[in-house]
């Protein structure tokens, strides 16, 4: 409550059910809920094309909600110029640290981006020092889609391990067991969009020819799309009015079984049954949809015993960005507070 993690809410009064029952003994009780009066962080999402960003609440679980947004330059220099110019147009100035979503292979311990097949400036970047030049205040890096499965964690708290793939700029996945990220030393899982897919020439922006994400990204859909359709505009609002039109036509079929193949794979390797679906795959009709879920049971091991559970959800990224924050900066914090009050307490008492 001191730190403004919490606040207090107004509770509605309950009528007594008899006129004679006692008053409860001790403290009254105060309903608390995590602060959703201020903004104590700044959010960022550097993508591929464009870098967003949002002033979210510790108590924040919905869907995205960016406020700003810039062009993504092609250097290091560029871009923090660009969140210097745009820091002045920001009214909070305070914050307890910002918190960057990143693609690519993530070292999130030591703030350190590994490799960016897209974004190969952000490899020799110090970004922490970076943003420490437009704020003096910590910063917290973390890997988008990582962002993504903490954001749909913490608004369905109580949900079924998950793996989170998401459509976009690129194909990525995340996996969350327990409630907890799925890591280890080398920080590379849910790399779905790098699986090579045969048949496939399309050159990747990692280096490597036939990713899935060159098909099923959203550049890769259009470029499909295009070539299928040399009279229809190559835009995204063409190519779903395409789909609903003419439905799910061979090349985007085979598009989607093929990533629904990877993903059933990785269920059958990590022993999952629920598939959470964001990004692009959510704006299209429902039979794409639908198509993918029948094609992911088609290939899951699980599907023979039982139901896979496929399921579209909004883009939570900031919530995600704001856990991570919180188990990083805050708890420490609180948690040092806490020790020191102990410790005060054991030294003023006499008897210690």
């Amino acid at each position: 409550l001191e730190m403004g993690v919490f606040e207090k809410v107004i509770a509605p009064s309950l009528p007594n059910r008899s006129n004679r029952s006692r008053p409860k003994a001790g403290r009254p009780a105060r309903m608390l809920r995590l602060n959703q009066s201020k903004a104590h962080f700044l959010a960022i999402q550097l993508g591929i094309e464009k870098t967003s960003l949002a002033l979210p609440s510790v108590g924040v679980t919905g869907e995205d909600n960016w406020a700003t947004h810039l062009a993504t330059p092609g250097s290091a220099r560029e871009w923090i110029a660009r969140l210097s110019a745009t820091a002045e147009q920001i009214s909070e100035k305070n914050f307890w640290g910002v918190l960057v979503s990143v693609p690519g292979v993530v070292d999130e311990p030591k703030s350190r981006v590994l490799y960016s097949p897209n974004l190969h400036w952000t490899e020799s970047a110090d970004l922490p020092a970076l943003l420490r030049q437009v704020w003096d205040v910590p910063a917290v890096i973390v890997q988008e889609e990582h962002a993504l499965a903490l954001g749909h964690h913490a608004a369905d708290p109580n949900g079924e391990d998950f793996l989170l793939v998401d459509f976009g700029d690129g194909v990525g996945g995340a996996v969350l067991v327990d409630g907890k990220l799925n890591s280890h030393p080398l920080p590379i899982s849910g790399e779905l969009g790098h699986t090579p897919v045969v048949g496939n020439e399309r050159r990747c922006g990692c280096g490597a020819t036939g990713c899935l994400e060159t098909l099923t990204s959203s550049r890769g859909l259009l470029q499909s799309f295009a070539s299928s359709s040399t009279k229809a505009p190559r835009s995204w609002p063409a190519l779903i009015a395409s789909i609903a039109d003419r439905g799910i036509e061979p090349w985007l079929a085979s598009a989607l079984d093929a990533t629904a193949g990877i993903v059933a794979g990785a269920l059958n390797v990590l022993g999952l049954r629920r598939v959470v679906i964001t990004g692009t795959l959510n704006e299209m009709p429902p039979e794409v949809m639908s198509h993918f879920s029948q094609a992911i049971s088609k290939g899951a091991l699980w599907a023979r015993f039982g139901a896979i559970k496929v399921e579209g959800a909004p883009r939570r990224r900031v919530a995600g960005l704001v856990a991570a924050g919180l188990d990083q900066l805050i708890i420490p914090v609180a948690e040092s507070e806490r020790r020191r009050a102990i410790l005060l307490h054991v030294r003023s008492t006499p008897e210690s």
